[in-house]
């Protein structure tokens, strides 16, 4: 659990020497969390997914699908079978059907795979970009009331991690959590924008929540 004082200090500044690891520090010691992502990609920027999620250390994955397409649906990734299962018609029933996390037909327009779509994955790509590349804080703004911090990651000489050549992101001050996360090919052209709301930090979830 994360101690009290964590939570009522800032601990993202436009000064930080490196707010991505000060996040990373931080996520590693949360054992769960939830949130609302809101996604659209590339060419698709009127089609917004819309996707309750839940991640459990280490790797359990659940997502829960709200709009547009396959409302209802429910995907679960277990690191114990490295397997997701999908119900179409809601968690337990019926049909289901098990897939790779490599298969397409699971995978975002972008080709988000359900087994590295979690803040873990997200802030390793940052962090290799960075390491190819630079970093640039944009300064301090507001997102729903919510105070955050604004950077930019780019790729030097057309480097790029998982096809992307420039992050965006928006950290919560407090957490380091994004609430907006921008992915650009090395053309500058969009591959996904993503929010995220309504975070929770270490819910207990029920014992059978991650069950396939």
């Amino acid at each position: 659990m994360l101690p009290d004082a964590m939570l009522t200090m800032a601990l993202l500044l436009p000064n930080s020497p490196n707010p991505i690891q000060s996040a990373v520090d931080y996520y590693q010691q949360v054992d769960t969390y939830q949130a609302t992502l809101k996604s659209s990609s590339g060419g698709q920027s009127n089609r917004q997914e819309i996707i309750r999620y839940y991640y459990k250390k280490h790797g359990y994955v659940r997502m829960e699908v709200v709009a547009p397409a396959f409302k209802g649906a429910v995907l679960i990734y277990s690191p114990v079978t490295e397997l997701v299962k999908l119900w179409l018609f809601g968690y337990g029933s019926f049909p289901s059907f098990n897939f790779s996390p490599e298969n397409k037909l699971i995978q975002s327009p972008s080709g988000q795979r359900v087994d590295r779509s979690d803040l873990g994955a997200l802030y390793q790509n940052v962090m290799t970009l960075q390491n190819q590349g630079k970093t640039t804080v944009i300064g301090t703004e507001s997102i729903a009331n919510q105070a955050v911090i604004h950077l930019i990651v780019d790729g030097e000489f057309g480097s790029s991690v998982s096809g992307v050549s420039q992050f965006q992101l928006w950290l919560d001050v407090t957490t380091g959590f994004p609430l907006k996360v921008i992915s650009y090919k090395a053309d500058g052209s969009l591959i996904e924008l993503v929010e995220m709301s309504d975070y929770q930090i270490n819910p207990m979830f029920p014992a059978d929540f991650f069950d396939q």
